[in-house]
Protein backbone atom coordinates (compact mmCIF):
# COMPACT_ATOMS: atom_id res chain seq x y z
CA UNK A 1 0.00 0.00 0.00
CA UNK A 2 1.21 3.52 -0.83
CA UNK A 3 1.46 6.29 1.75
CA UNK A 4 -1.79 7.99 0.70
CA UNK A 5 -3.81 4.76 1.04
CA UNK A 6 -2.26 4.04 4.43
CA UNK A 7 -2.94 7.52 5.84
CA UNK A 8 -6.45 7.67 4.34
CA UNK A 9 -7.30 4.26 5.82
CA UNK A 10 -6.11 5.22 9.30
CA UNK A 11 -7.95 8.57 9.13
CA UNK A 12 -11.16 6.86 7.95
CA UNK A 13 -11.05 4.33 10.77
CA UNK A 14 -10.41 7.00 13.41
CA UNK A 15 -13.20 9.24 12.08
CA UNK A 16 -15.66 6.33 11.95
CA UNK A 17 -14.81 5.31 15.54
CA UNK A 18 -15.31 8.89 16.77
CA UNK A 19 -18.83 8.96 15.32
CA UNK A 20 -19.61 5.41 16.52
CA UNK A 21 -18.67 6.35 20.09
CA UNK A 22 -20.10 9.87 19.97
CA UNK A 23 -23.40 9.02 18.20
CA UNK A 24 -24.52 12.66 17.73
CA UNK A 25 -28.32 13.08 17.90
CA UNK A 26 -28.72 9.36 18.54
CA UNK A 27 -27.00 8.40 15.29
CA UNK A 28 -27.18 4.64 14.75
CA UNK A 29 -23.67 3.19 15.05
CA UNK A 30 -24.16 1.22 11.82
CA UNK A 31 -24.18 4.43 9.74
CA UNK A 32 -20.62 5.68 10.47
CA UNK A 33 -19.39 2.07 10.34
CA UNK A 34 -20.95 1.60 6.90
CA UNK A 35 -19.57 4.95 5.71
CA UNK A 36 -16.09 3.94 6.90
CA UNK A 37 -16.30 0.56 5.16
CA UNK A 38 -17.45 2.09 1.87
CA UNK A 39 -14.69 4.72 2.02
CA UNK A 40 -12.05 2.03 2.54
CA UNK A 41 -13.47 0.14 -0.44
CA UNK A 42 -13.19 3.32 -2.52
CA UNK A 43 -9.68 4.05 -1.22
CA UNK A 44 -8.57 0.56 -2.20
CA UNK A 45 -7.49 -0.79 1.18
CA UNK A 46 -10.46 -3.21 1.03
CA UNK A 47 -10.94 -5.34 -2.08
CA UNK A 48 -14.19 -6.68 -3.51
CA UNK A 49 -12.76 -10.17 -3.05
CA UNK A 50 -12.68 -9.56 0.73
CA UNK A 51 -16.45 -9.14 0.95
CA UNK A 52 -17.29 -12.84 0.57
CA UNK A 53 -14.84 -13.75 3.32
CA UNK A 54 -16.27 -11.06 5.60
CA UNK A 55 -19.83 -12.24 4.95
CA UNK A 56 -18.82 -15.82 5.81
CA UNK A 57 -17.35 -14.69 9.15
CA UNK A 58 -20.18 -12.34 10.08
CA UNK A 59 -23.46 -13.77 8.80
CA UNK A 60 -24.00 -16.75 11.12
CA UNK A 61 -23.05 -14.79 14.25
CA UNK A 62 -25.30 -11.83 13.48
CA UNK A 63 -28.28 -14.04 12.58
CA UNK A 64 -27.86 -15.78 15.96
CA UNK A 65 -27.80 -12.48 17.87
CA UNK A 66 -30.70 -10.97 15.87
CA UNK A 67 -32.76 -14.12 16.46
CA UNK A 68 -32.09 -13.85 20.19
CA UNK A 69 -33.16 -10.19 20.22
CA UNK A 70 -36.31 -11.07 18.27
CA UNK A 71 -37.12 -13.65 20.93
CA UNK A 72 -36.60 -11.05 23.68
CA UNK A 73 -38.95 -8.59 21.95
CA UNK A 74 -41.62 -11.27 21.57
CA UNK A 75 -41.29 -12.41 25.19
CA UNK A 76 -41.89 -8.89 26.48
CA UNK A 77 -45.40 -9.06 24.99
CA UNK A 78 -46.19 -11.80 27.52
CA UNK A 79 -44.99 -9.58 30.37
CA UNK A 80 -42.05 -11.98 30.80
CA UNK A 81 -39.50 -9.44 32.03
CA UNK A 82 -42.06 -7.61 34.17
CA UNK A 83 -42.95 -10.96 35.78
CA UNK A 84 -39.29 -11.77 36.50
CA UNK A 85 -38.64 -8.39 38.11
CA UNK A 86 -41.77 -8.66 40.25
CA UNK A 87 -40.49 -12.02 41.48
CA UNK A 88 -37.18 -10.33 42.24
CA UNK A 89 -38.97 -7.61 44.25
CA UNK A 90 -40.78 -10.21 46.36
CA UNK A 91 -37.48 -11.97 47.17
CA UNK A 92 -35.73 -8.83 48.47
CA UNK A 93 -37.74 -8.90 51.73
CA UNK A 94 -36.79 -5.33 52.51
CA UNK A 95 -33.03 -5.91 52.33
CA UNK A 96 -30.89 -3.62 50.20
CA UNK A 97 -28.04 -6.15 50.33
CA UNK A 98 -30.30 -8.95 49.10
CA UNK A 99 -31.48 -6.64 46.30
CA UNK A 100 -27.85 -6.06 45.24
CA UNK A 101 -27.18 -9.78 44.79
CA UNK A 102 -30.53 -10.46 43.13
CA UNK A 103 -29.96 -7.68 40.58
CA UNK A 104 -26.53 -9.09 39.77
CA UNK A 105 -27.98 -12.60 39.43
CA UNK A 106 -30.75 -11.40 37.13
CA UNK A 107 -28.31 -9.38 35.00
CA UNK A 108 -26.10 -12.48 34.68
CA UNK A 109 -29.02 -14.71 33.68
CA UNK A 110 -30.35 -12.21 31.13
CA UNK A 111 -26.97 -12.12 29.37
CA UNK A 112 -26.52 -15.87 29.58
CA UNK A 113 -29.94 -16.57 28.06
CA UNK A 114 -30.03 -13.64 25.64
CA UNK A 115 -26.96 -11.42 25.09
CA UNK A 116 -25.14 -8.52 26.72
CA UNK A 117 -26.70 -5.66 24.73
CA UNK A 118 -30.16 -7.19 25.08
CA UNK A 119 -29.63 -7.63 28.81
CA UNK A 120 -28.78 -3.94 29.23
CA UNK A 121 -31.71 -2.82 27.04
CA UNK A 122 -34.22 -5.02 28.83
CA UNK A 123 -33.22 -4.80 32.49
CA UNK A 124 -32.01 -1.23 33.00
CA UNK A 125 -35.36 0.54 32.37
CA UNK A 126 -37.25 -2.09 34.38
CA UNK A 127 -34.77 -1.77 37.27
CA UNK A 128 -35.37 1.97 37.26
CA UNK A 129 -39.13 1.38 37.35
CA UNK A 130 -38.65 -1.05 40.24
CA UNK A 131 -36.44 1.39 42.20
CA UNK A 132 -39.03 4.11 41.73
CA UNK A 133 -41.75 1.81 43.08
CA UNK A 134 -39.60 0.75 46.05
CA UNK A 135 -38.94 4.42 46.83
CA UNK A 136 -35.18 4.60 46.32
CA UNK A 137 -33.73 8.03 45.71
CA UNK A 138 -31.74 8.46 42.51
CA UNK A 139 -28.37 8.49 44.26
CA UNK A 140 -29.34 5.22 46.00
CA UNK A 141 -30.11 3.62 42.62
CA UNK A 142 -26.62 4.28 41.19
CA UNK A 143 -24.67 1.45 42.92
CA UNK A 144 -27.29 -1.10 41.84
CA UNK A 145 -27.30 0.21 38.28
CA UNK A 146 -23.48 0.24 38.01
CA UNK A 147 -23.15 -3.27 39.39
CA UNK A 148 -25.94 -4.65 37.22
CA UNK A 149 -24.46 -3.11 34.06
CA UNK A 150 -20.94 -4.40 34.76
CA UNK A 151 -22.15 -7.92 35.57
CA UNK A 152 -24.48 -7.98 32.54
CA UNK A 153 -21.63 -7.05 30.20
CA UNK A 154 -18.96 -9.34 31.67
CA UNK A 155 -21.40 -12.27 31.69
CA UNK A 156 -20.93 -12.62 27.94
CA UNK A 157 -17.43 -14.04 28.54
CA UNK A 158 -18.31 -17.60 29.71
CA UNK A 159 -20.11 -18.61 26.49
CA UNK A 160 -19.52 -17.22 23.01
CA UNK A 161 -23.18 -17.10 22.03
CA UNK A 162 -23.94 -14.13 24.34
CA UNK A 163 -21.94 -11.60 22.32
CA UNK A 164 -21.89 -11.03 18.56
CA UNK A 165 -18.17 -10.18 18.41
CA UNK A 166 -17.34 -13.32 20.43
CA UNK A 167 -19.29 -15.43 17.96
CA UNK A 168 -17.52 -13.87 14.98
CA UNK A 169 -14.11 -14.46 16.56
CA UNK A 170 -15.13 -18.02 17.45
CA UNK A 171 -15.91 -18.71 13.80
CA UNK A 172 -12.58 -17.27 12.65
CA UNK A 173 -10.60 -19.41 15.09
CA UNK A 174 -12.56 -22.50 14.07
CA UNK A 175 -13.42 -23.43 17.66
CA UNK A 176 -16.76 -25.09 18.44
CA UNK A 177 -19.17 -23.48 20.89
CA UNK A 178 -19.06 -26.50 23.21
CA UNK A 179 -15.25 -26.59 23.25
CA UNK A 180 -15.00 -22.86 23.86
CA UNK A 181 -17.48 -23.06 26.75
CA UNK A 182 -15.67 -26.06 28.24
CA UNK A 183 -12.47 -24.01 28.29
CA UNK A 184 -14.01 -20.72 29.44
CA UNK A 185 -17.00 -21.45 31.68
CA UNK A 186 -15.17 -22.33 34.91
CA UNK A 187 -12.46 -19.61 34.86
CA UNK A 188 -14.89 -16.91 33.72
CA UNK A 189 -17.49 -17.87 36.30
CA UNK A 190 -14.76 -17.66 38.95
CA UNK A 191 -13.75 -14.26 37.54
CA UNK A 192 -17.37 -13.07 37.59
CA UNK A 193 -17.79 -14.10 41.21
CA UNK A 194 -14.54 -12.32 42.07
CA UNK A 195 -15.77 -9.18 40.28
CA UNK A 196 -19.13 -9.34 42.09
CA UNK A 197 -17.34 -9.58 45.45
CA UNK A 198 -15.13 -6.61 44.56
CA UNK A 199 -18.21 -4.61 43.56
CA UNK A 200 -19.89 -5.50 46.83
CA UNK A 201 -16.86 -4.35 48.83
CA UNK A 202 -16.46 -1.10 46.87
CA UNK A 203 -20.18 -0.24 46.80
CA UNK A 204 -21.17 -1.54 50.25
CA UNK A 205 -21.21 1.85 51.96
CA UNK A 206 -23.43 3.32 49.23
CA UNK A 207 -26.00 0.51 49.39
CA UNK A 208 -29.10 1.15 51.52
CA UNK A 209 -29.18 -1.64 54.09
CA UNK A 210 -32.98 -1.64 54.38
CA UNK A 211 -35.46 -0.71 51.69
CA UNK A 212 -38.45 1.63 52.16
CA UNK A 213 -41.60 -0.30 53.03
CA UNK A 214 -44.21 2.40 52.65
CA UNK A 215 -45.65 0.90 49.45
CA UNK A 216 -45.87 -2.84 49.10
CA UNK A 217 -48.05 -2.78 45.99
CA UNK A 218 -46.85 -4.09 42.70
CA UNK A 219 -46.08 -1.35 40.21
CA UNK A 220 -48.70 -1.11 37.49
CA UNK A 221 -47.74 -2.44 34.12
CA UNK A 222 -46.62 0.59 32.17
CA UNK A 223 -48.85 1.98 29.45
CA UNK A 224 -45.75 2.29 27.31
CA UNK A 225 -42.92 -0.09 26.76
CA UNK A 226 -40.28 0.30 29.39
CA UNK A 227 -37.24 -0.26 27.26
CA UNK A 228 -35.93 1.16 23.99
CA UNK A 229 -36.69 -1.94 21.92
CA UNK A 230 -40.34 -0.84 21.78
CA UNK A 231 -42.18 2.30 20.82
CA UNK A 232 -45.87 1.31 20.90
CA UNK A 233 -48.28 0.71 23.78
CA UNK A 234 -47.93 -2.75 25.29
CA UNK A 235 -50.53 -5.29 24.31
CA UNK A 236 -52.85 -6.66 27.03
CA UNK A 237 -51.41 -9.48 29.10
CA UNK A 238 -53.18 -12.76 29.84
CA UNK A 239 -54.79 -13.39 33.27
CA UNK A 240 -52.32 -13.87 36.14
CA UNK A 241 -52.70 -17.65 36.63
CA UNK A 242 -52.49 -18.32 32.92
CA UNK A 243 -49.53 -15.96 32.70
CA UNK A 244 -47.76 -17.86 35.50
CA UNK A 245 -48.05 -21.10 33.52
CA UNK A 246 -46.85 -19.37 30.36
CA UNK A 247 -43.86 -17.86 32.16
CA UNK A 248 -42.71 -21.19 33.57
CA UNK A 249 -43.12 -22.79 30.17
CA UNK A 250 -41.14 -19.98 28.54
CA UNK A 251 -38.30 -20.37 31.05
CA UNK A 252 -38.09 -24.09 30.32
CA UNK A 253 -38.18 -23.43 26.57
CA UNK A 254 -35.41 -20.79 26.71
CA UNK A 255 -33.24 -23.16 28.79
CA UNK A 256 -33.78 -26.04 26.32
CA UNK A 257 -33.04 -23.73 23.39
CA UNK A 258 -29.76 -22.65 24.97
CA UNK A 259 -28.78 -26.29 25.44
CA UNK A 260 -29.77 -26.87 21.82
CA UNK A 261 -27.12 -24.40 20.66
CA UNK A 262 -24.41 -26.51 22.32
CA UNK A 263 -25.87 -29.72 20.93
CA UNK A 264 -25.87 -28.17 17.45
CA UNK A 265 -22.23 -27.15 17.85
CA UNK A 266 -21.28 -30.70 18.84
CA UNK A 267 -23.25 -32.16 15.92
CA UNK A 268 -21.73 -29.74 13.40
CA UNK A 269 -25.07 -27.98 12.79
CA UNK A 270 -24.87 -24.18 12.33
CA UNK A 271 -26.04 -22.72 15.63
CA UNK A 272 -27.84 -19.85 13.88
CA UNK A 273 -30.40 -22.35 12.55
CA UNK A 274 -31.32 -23.37 16.11
CA UNK A 275 -31.54 -19.76 17.27
CA UNK A 276 -33.74 -18.79 14.32
CA UNK A 277 -36.00 -21.82 14.85
CA UNK A 278 -36.39 -20.94 18.54
CA UNK A 279 -37.37 -17.36 17.72
CA UNK A 280 -39.92 -18.57 15.18
CA UNK A 281 -41.40 -20.91 17.82
CA UNK A 282 -41.75 -18.05 20.34
CA UNK A 283 -43.45 -15.89 17.70
CA UNK A 284 -45.85 -18.76 16.94
CA UNK A 285 -46.63 -19.19 20.66
CA UNK A 286 -47.25 -15.47 21.01
CA UNK A 287 -49.69 -15.56 18.11
CA UNK A 288 -51.49 -18.60 19.56
CA UNK A 289 -51.85 -17.03 23.02
CA UNK A 290 -52.10 -13.29 22.38
CA UNK A 291 -53.17 -13.24 18.71
CA UNK A 292 -50.31 -10.87 17.87
CA UNK A 293 -48.65 -11.29 14.50
CA UNK A 294 -44.90 -11.01 13.84
CA UNK A 295 -45.00 -7.66 12.03
CA UNK A 296 -44.16 -5.52 15.08
CA UNK A 297 -41.17 -7.73 15.95
CA UNK A 298 -39.88 -7.67 12.39
CA UNK A 299 -40.03 -3.87 12.44
CA UNK A 300 -38.23 -3.55 15.77
CA UNK A 301 -35.61 -6.27 15.31
CA UNK A 302 -32.07 -4.84 15.30
CA UNK A 303 -31.30 -5.63 11.66
CA UNK A 304 -28.62 -2.95 11.73
CA UNK A 305 -26.41 -5.35 13.74
CA UNK A 306 -25.51 -7.22 10.55
CA UNK A 307 -24.65 -3.98 8.75
CA UNK A 308 -22.61 -2.78 11.73
CA UNK A 309 -20.64 -6.04 12.09
CA UNK A 310 -20.07 -6.33 8.32
CA UNK A 311 -18.89 -2.71 8.05
CA UNK A 312 -16.63 -2.99 11.09
CA UNK A 313 -14.97 -6.00 9.53
CA UNK A 314 -14.48 -4.09 6.29
CA UNK A 315 -12.57 -1.44 8.23
CA UNK A 316 -10.54 -4.05 10.12
CA UNK A 317 -9.63 -5.73 6.83
CA UNK A 318 -8.53 -2.31 5.58
CA UNK A 319 -6.21 -1.92 8.58
CA UNK A 320 -5.00 -5.47 8.02
CA UNK A 321 -4.12 -4.75 4.39
CA UNK A 322 -2.09 -1.62 5.24
CA UNK A 323 0.09 -3.71 7.55
CA UNK A 324 -1.32 -3.34 11.08
CA UNK A 325 -1.55 -7.08 11.71
CA UNK A 326 1.96 -7.62 10.30
CA UNK A 327 3.30 -5.16 12.87
CA UNK A 328 1.37 -6.86 15.66
CA UNK A 329 2.47 -10.32 14.52
CA UNK A 330 6.12 -9.27 14.52
CA UNK A 331 5.79 -7.75 18.00
CA UNK A 332 3.67 -10.45 19.64
CA UNK A 333 4.63 -13.78 18.07
CA UNK A 334 7.79 -14.24 20.21
CA UNK A 335 5.67 -13.70 23.34
CA UNK A 336 2.89 -16.07 22.27
CA UNK A 337 4.99 -19.01 21.13
CA UNK A 338 6.83 -19.53 24.41
CA UNK A 339 5.44 -19.59 27.92
CA UNK A 340 1.64 -20.01 28.09
CA UNK A 341 1.49 -17.57 30.99
CA UNK A 342 3.11 -14.88 28.81
CA UNK A 343 0.56 -15.61 26.07
CA UNK A 344 -2.37 -15.36 28.48
CA UNK A 345 -1.33 -12.10 30.15
CA UNK A 346 -0.07 -10.46 26.93
CA UNK A 347 -3.25 -10.94 24.89
CA UNK A 348 -5.55 -10.13 27.80
CA UNK A 349 -3.68 -6.90 28.52
CA UNK A 350 -3.38 -5.92 24.85
CA UNK A 351 -7.10 -6.33 24.09
CA UNK A 352 -7.99 -4.54 27.35
CA UNK A 353 -5.86 -1.58 26.25
CA UNK A 354 -7.17 -1.55 22.66
CA UNK A 355 -10.78 -1.88 23.84
CA UNK A 356 -10.55 1.15 26.10
CA UNK A 357 -8.77 3.22 23.48
CA UNK A 358 -11.34 2.46 20.80
CA UNK A 359 -14.02 -0.17 21.49
CA UNK A 360 -14.04 -3.91 22.12
CA UNK A 361 -15.50 -4.74 18.69
CA UNK A 362 -12.50 -3.55 16.63
CA UNK A 363 -10.09 -4.58 19.41
CA UNK A 364 -11.18 -8.23 19.38
CA UNK A 365 -11.41 -8.30 15.60
CA UNK A 366 -7.85 -6.97 15.25
CA UNK A 367 -6.47 -9.39 17.83
CA UNK A 368 -8.25 -12.35 16.21
CA UNK A 369 -6.94 -11.46 12.76
CA UNK A 370 -3.47 -11.08 14.25
CA UNK A 371 -3.30 -14.46 15.99
CA UNK A 372 -4.76 -16.28 12.98
CA UNK A 373 -1.85 -14.94 10.91
CA UNK A 374 0.73 -16.35 13.32
CA UNK A 375 2.29 -19.78 13.09
CA UNK A 376 0.98 -20.90 16.48
CA UNK A 377 0.39 -24.38 17.81
CA UNK A 378 -3.34 -25.08 18.47
CA UNK A 379 -2.96 -24.78 22.27
CA UNK A 380 -1.17 -21.41 22.05
CA UNK A 381 -3.67 -20.16 19.44
CA UNK A 382 -6.64 -21.08 21.63
CA UNK A 383 -5.02 -19.62 24.75
CA UNK A 384 -4.36 -16.32 22.96
CA UNK A 385 -7.94 -16.25 21.64
CA UNK A 386 -9.54 -17.00 25.02
CA UNK A 387 -7.37 -14.39 26.73
CA UNK A 388 -8.49 -11.87 24.09
CA UNK A 389 -12.13 -12.63 24.94
CA UNK A 390 -11.46 -11.83 28.61
CA UNK A 391 -9.80 -8.54 27.64
CA UNK A 392 -12.68 -7.73 25.30
CA UNK A 393 -15.59 -8.66 27.57
CA UNK A 394 -14.20 -7.69 30.99
CA UNK A 395 -11.16 -5.46 30.45
CA UNK A 396 -13.10 -3.18 28.09
CA UNK A 397 -15.22 -1.90 30.99
CA UNK A 398 -12.58 0.40 32.51
CA UNK A 399 -13.86 3.31 30.39
CA UNK A 400 -17.50 3.78 29.28
CA UNK A 401 -16.47 3.85 25.61
CA UNK A 402 -15.05 0.33 25.83
CA UNK A 403 -18.31 -1.40 24.90
CA UNK A 404 -21.46 -0.46 23.03
CA UNK A 405 -23.48 -2.01 25.88
CA UNK A 406 -22.05 0.51 28.37
CA UNK A 407 -22.78 3.42 26.05
CA UNK A 408 -26.35 2.18 25.58
CA UNK A 409 -26.65 1.92 29.37
CA UNK A 410 -25.49 5.52 29.92
CA UNK A 411 -27.92 6.69 27.22
CA UNK A 412 -30.82 4.93 29.01
CA UNK A 413 -29.87 6.63 32.30
CA UNK A 414 -29.91 10.00 30.53
CA UNK A 415 -33.35 9.23 29.06
CA UNK A 416 -34.64 8.58 32.58
CA UNK A 417 -33.07 11.82 33.92
CA UNK A 418 -30.62 10.00 36.18
CA UNK A 419 -27.57 12.23 36.45
CA UNK A 420 -24.46 10.13 36.13
CA UNK A 421 -20.96 11.35 35.32
CA UNK A 422 -18.04 9.43 33.89
CA UNK A 423 -16.14 10.16 37.12
CA UNK A 424 -18.61 8.08 39.14
CA UNK A 425 -18.25 5.20 36.72
CA UNK A 426 -14.45 5.33 36.55
CA UNK A 427 -14.17 5.65 40.33
CA UNK A 428 -15.62 2.12 40.51
CA UNK A 429 -14.18 0.49 37.38
CA UNK A 430 -10.58 1.57 37.96
CA UNK A 431 -10.70 -0.26 41.28
CA UNK A 432 -12.56 -3.44 40.28
CA UNK A 433 -11.88 -4.17 36.59
CA UNK A 434 -8.04 -4.48 36.44
CA UNK A 435 -7.85 -7.01 39.32
CA UNK A 436 -10.88 -8.86 37.90
CA UNK A 437 -9.19 -9.15 34.49
CA UNK A 438 -5.92 -10.34 36.02
CA UNK A 439 -7.69 -12.86 38.28
CA UNK A 440 -9.75 -14.24 35.37
CA UNK A 441 -6.65 -14.60 33.19
CA UNK A 442 -4.90 -16.49 36.00
CA UNK A 443 -7.98 -18.69 36.47
CA UNK A 444 -7.92 -19.39 32.72
CA UNK A 445 -4.22 -20.29 32.79
CA UNK A 446 -4.74 -22.68 35.71
CA UNK A 447 -7.88 -24.25 34.21
CA UNK A 448 -6.30 -24.88 30.81
CA UNK A 449 -3.35 -26.61 32.49
CA UNK A 450 -5.77 -28.84 34.38
CA UNK A 451 -7.55 -29.71 31.11
CA UNK A 452 -4.38 -30.29 29.10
Amino acid sequence: MDLFTTLATVFTFMAAMIFILWRPNGLNEAIPAMAGGILMLMIGSVQLSDLASIAENVSGATVTIIATMVMAIALESFGFFYWIVMKLQSYTKGSGIRLFWLINLLSFCMTLFFNNDGSILITTPIFILLFKQIGLKKHEQIPYLISGALIATTSSAPIGVSNVVNLIALNMIGLGLYTQTRMMLIPCMAGLLFLALLLYIVLYRALPKTLPTHDAKKPPRPHKRVHPLHDKPAEPHPPEKKQQRIMIGVLIFVFILRLGLFAASLAGIPIWTIAATGSAAILALRFAVLKIGPLDVLKKAPWHIFLFAFSMYMMIYGLHHIGLTRLLVAALEPLLTGNAMHSTITMGALVTLLSNLSNNHPALMISTLTITHMDLQPFHLQTAYLSSIIGSDIGSLILPIGTLATMIWMHILKQHHIKFHWREYIRVTFVVIPPAVLATLLFLYGWLHLLY
